[in-house]
């Protein structure tokens, strides 16, 4: 992140708190619950900073959320976006895109040269050249593409996938975890799962976990194309004038007892295969994975029995994985 403050689903991830210890040889390092007065202190907080948002509209739909002091960047780009003040309507004070922008390229390509611009005053660092689409729920039409790293600005929903692949030896079944590289623009040098993505204009979740698979951790499509899809988590963060919506789409995948991944894009520094019960142990005391990727986890050890029914606040912390909007 830009700044040292943290995100609501690092916190979130950090309020997991351990078990008093039972016979369960894992269960001294089970997550157990949230605690409830600091979720809701968190839920609070969020509700305050998400008045400082107003609607993005395109064709009567809500796509996105853009914060007011961000939005008085566009307003000199006039002929791209309209601001309208609250006036009763339906969706009170809004940012849309101007009326005279019929089409989906069109709208891509003038909106693709504010974002230039934006970018080349460091309003919107981290250009990569790299369309996300803009949509108001996940399969339904493209109202148009957005670079990626100028996504959480306007609050649009982004997708992503995210695949643990882990390997089981006598009984005990152990995760593939990487440290991604210190000159990544994002959370440089923090644990990250063995293949994780976002999700790209114009590729379907499982070519695209496909090609994750080969660039960042070398794995062939002979191996990789039995990866199956296990569900999604979804979250909400606020970040100054960044508003991420994202809705990760989660895989896993077992692995040989004998295979080593190998990076292959350079966004990755190293790899290590960690018993689960580690990982769990990891993401419960440190600061150390992404926070999205300790929410996948998360769901991990719900799926595969490391988290149980019979500790307090279960239901809590399995909500908690889908407090954004999933759709």
């Amino acid at each position: 992140m830009a700044t040292s403050k943290k995100s609501k689903s690092a916190i979130v991830a950090q309020l997991l708190f351990q078990v008093p210890h039972q016979t369960n040889k894992f269960c001294n390092l089970y997550f157990a619950a949230l605690n409830s007065f600091s979720y809701l202190l968190i839920i609070i907080i969020f509700k305050e900073m998400q008045s400082e948002f107003f609607p993005f509209i395109i064709e009567d739909q809500v796509v996105g959320y853009t914060h007011n002091r961000f939005a008085s960047h566009l307003r000199k780009y006039d002929d791209v976006f309209i601001y309208s003040e609250n006036n009763g309507g339906r969706f009170g004070s809004h940012l849309k895109l101007n009326s005279k922008l019929k089409t989906a390229d069109e709208r891509t390509r003038v909106v693709g040269e504010v974002i230039k611009c934006l970018g080349e005053e460091d309003l919107i660092p981290g250009i990569r050249n790299e369309l996300y689409p803009v949509t108001s729920t996940f399969g339904s039409p493209i109202f148009f593409s957005l670079e990626r790293a100028a996504a959480p600005y306007f609050g649009i929903k982004a997708y992503g996938v995210h695949m643990n692949g882990y390997v089981e030896k006598d009984g005990q079944k152990f995760l593939w975890i990487g440290k991604r590289s210190q000159v990544k623009p994002t959370y440089p040098g923090m644990l990250d799962h063995l293949v994780a993505g976002g999700l790209p204009h114009g590729i379907a979740c499982g070519e695209n976990i496909i090609k994750e698979c080969e660039e960042e951790a070398g794995i062939p499509r002979s191996i990789s194309n039995r990866a199956r899809p296990v569900g999604a988590v979804s979250y909400m963060d606020i970040n100054g004038f960044s508003y991420k919506r994202d809705v990760l789409f989660c895989y896993d995948l077992k692995l040989p007892e004998d295979f080593v991944p190998k990076n292959q894009d350079g966004e990755v520094e190293s790899f290590q295969l960690i018993p689960v019960a580690h990982v769990a142990n990891v993401i419960r005391r440190t600061g150390f994975f992404k926070p999205n990727c300790s929410l996948v986890i998360i769901d991990f050890l719900f799926r595969h029995g490391y988290i149980c029914p019979e500790y307090f606040g279960y239901l809590d912390l399995l909500q908690s994985l889908r407090s954004g909007d999933c759709s």
